[in-house]
């Protein structure tokens, strides 16, 4: 039975899609991470506190091996944004976490009915389109603090 439920996950063009836009949310995750890693990197060297290339690229590998809740509990030392963006950014972090550890396991049956799919796959769009914008609007902080460097 469970075998069969297999086949017909995997052969379902809907179910194509789901795993599709579950990748598409880990892909924005991890752009949102590197933006934030980004961002921190920008604000030491603005700061002075980068003062060689050594230790900037030790720096920066150590932020990009950083998790996205590392990275969002740094940037606020470094970086003040607005409540509303703040709020967007944990939340953000928070789905992220729950898309990446627990998403199938606690939604598995719903993977199983068209109806379920379907919903899933909303939730995971509206998780990508969020964090595609947050991710822009950070990008657009790390062009205007390098064109001020």
């Amino acid at each position: 039975m469970v075998d069969e439920g297999i086949k017909d996950l995997k052969d379902n063009h809907q179910s194509r899609e789901l795993f599709t836009y579950f990748g598409l949310a880990v892909y924005y995750s991890q752009a949102l991470e590197q933006q934030l890693a980004n961002l921190i990197m920008l604000m030491k060297i603005s700061q002075g506190r980068m003062v060689s290339e050594e230790q900037f690229t030790e720096n920066f590998q150590r932020k990009l091996s950083s998790s996205l809740g590392q990275l969002v509990n740094e940037i606020g030392h470094h970086f003040s944004f607005t409540d509303e963006e703040t709020a967007q950014l944990k939340t953000l972090w928070k789905q992220r976490n729950y898309i990446v550890h627990d998403y199938f396991k606690q939604r598995i049956h719903d993977t199983f009915t068209e109806a379920g799919r379907a919903l899933m796959i909303t939730e995971l769009q509206e998780f990508s389109a969020q964090a595609r914008e947050l991710e822009k609007k950070l990008q657009g902080y790390n062009v205007e603090l390098y064109d001020n460097i």
